[in-house]
């Protein structure tokens, strides 16, 4: 079998704090609302019905906080590409939402590299997920964590 890869493969040892993966923009559709609330099942009307929102004093519907987190899967860039060999396990993931995220908003997230904890054969990567939107205001920033295995013996 031939394994084809996207991208030169990187282990814990690899990576850098300051490292910053930019993950594609987005804009929030009705499509995207409407796609959310069905896998989400989330049925308040602030996420799907318009005139609910503007009668609640809202431009336009409102994203669901995890509708905005998942802007910072890292499956999105090359991130998941690169650690294909060295990927023991995705940890944890935290969010703060810092302004609403409305229909119409275009979303830009990255992932920064903040910390890296070394154990003895892997490594603990630590990110910060951040996502603004068309204006450059942060609506919601976070941390991942990842498991790697270290490079060592390759």
């Amino acid at each position: 079998m031939i394994k084809h890869q996207l991208c030169a493969q990187r282990y814990f040892d690899d990576f850098k704090v300051g490292e910053v993966f930019i993950l594609p923009s987005r804009t929030m559709t009705d499509a995207l609302f409407a796609a959310f609330q069905l896998a989400s099942g989330d049925n308040h009307p602030v996420h799907y019905d318009v005139e609910y929102c503007r009668a609640h004093g809202m431009p336009h519907m409102l994203a669901h906080g995890f509708q905005v987190a998942i802007q910072t899967a890292a499956g999105a860039g090359l991130f998941p590409h690169m650690v294909e060999d060295a990927l023991k396990g995705f940890l944890e993931q935290s969010s703060r939402f810092l302004k609403p995220v409305f229909a119409g908003d275009t979303l830009y997230s990255s992932l920064t590299v903040t910390e890296l904890l070394p154990g003895r054969t892997t490594g603990v990567l630590v990110m910060q997920s951040l996502v603004r939107n068309q204006r450059g205001e942060t609506v919601m920033d976070g941390v991942q964590k990842y498991l790697l295995r270290k490079g060592e013996g390759r």
